[in-house]
């Protein structure tokens, strides 16, 4: 069997109502023709109907559900592989908001076992750009009572107790099951999550879709699971420290770090028993894994480190900031 290498996957894009250009502007993108508002790429995916196929190398043309069937824990991990076996356990997305989204919350891994057969929905967002005063919702702004929630539910005033967060380029968000949350206007960003696509609408301020038919709201179903407590920190900046690494998110879902470089830096992934995702925020790099052998990622590219390779050395063109993604 051939050695695994660095994998890269063609982009799946989504059109919604609230997408723009900046995927295809500042990351120099061709989209497909039939995508006008261009909201989402998803860029490692294994939800069913959305699995990521392979466009390098001799797996090019392979979906990443086929490779793990046949590389299992050489691609994965086998920490990962036993425990997920050939579903890859994150969704990795860039997204781009020309409007606000809708308000929502995602179920935890119990309940949404219970209702959908599927995993919950933990995530974290990187701003890579925002417009001036663009804001993200994030849990409240006060402690609130169920009652009071379904009275400003009823009223169409929930907004009046939503907690808003300017966001500026380099925030950190962390959502975990049961915030309430919507990213706002003029905003493009990385999201790390789960593999789920379980999400609980809960209000779309009064849009309609193409067809003039409003967005379905899953009102009751959010209802179960929304976290009302109000907490100190929503989000929160960790200033980079050139050629390094420097950890932004530990949970038990996934680990993100940002490398920052400007000079040859190499990773050992010795004691990780995960692959490794590496999303390019800035600049451009070669991953160089092998006598001779590399691959170059640039800004706005992901790509996949198997986790039979241990060693790597990043060389970058210009100064690079990379987002480090891995189970541990």
């Amino acid at each position: 069997m051939d050695s695994l290498y660095p994998l890269k996957f063609e982009p799946i894009y989504k059109d919604y109502i609230w997408g723009g250009t900046k995927l295809r502007d500042k990351f120099n993108r061709s989209t497909p023709a039939n995508i006008t508002n261009c909201a989402e790429s998803w860029e490692i995916s294994s939800i069913e109907d959305n699995i990521s196929v392979v466009i390098n190398g001799f797996l090019a043309g392979n979906n990443l559900q086929e490779i793990i069937e046949i590389y299992m824990g050489d691609l994965v991990g086998d920490k990962v592989f036993n425990e997920f076996g050939d579903e890859f356990p994150l969704l990795i997305k860039l997204i781009d908001a020309t409007d606000t989204l809708s308000i929502q919350v995602h179920p935890d891994n119990q309940v949404a076992k219970e209702r959908h057969h599927a995993f919950g929905k933990t995530e974290m967002w990187y701003i890579i750009d925002s417009e001036a005063n663009a804001q993200i919702i994030t849990g409240f702004n006060k402690e609130i009572t169920i009652e009071e929630y379904q009275n400003h539910q009823e009223k169409n005033t929930l907004k009046e107790i939503l907690n808003t967060e300017k966001a500026e380029k380099d925030d950190i968000f962390f959502i975990p099951p049961g915030r309430i949350h919507a990213i706002g206007k003029g905003i493009m960003l990385a999201e790390i999550q789960q593999a789920s696509d379980i999400t609980y609408r809960i209000y779309d301020w009064q849009r309609v879709d193409k067809n003039g038919t409003p967005r379905e709201l899953h009102t009751d179903l959010a209802l179960g699971v929304i976290d009302f407590k109000k907490y100190n920190t929503y989000k929160f900046s960790k200033k980079s420290i050139p050629n390094s690494g420097i950890e932004l998110i530990k949970c038990e879902f996934f680990t993100t770090n940002r490398l920052s470089f400007n000079k040859t830096m190499e990773r050992d992934y010795n004691l990780i028993d995960s692959f490794i995702v590496m999303l390019c925020i800035d600049g451009i790099c070669s991953i160089n894994y092998g006598e001779g052998l590399k691959e170059t990622l640039s800004k706005g590219e992901t790509i996949l480190i198997p986790a039979e390779l241990k060693n790597i050395i990043l060389e970058p063109s210009e100064f690079t900031t990379i987002l480090e993604i891995f189970i541990e």
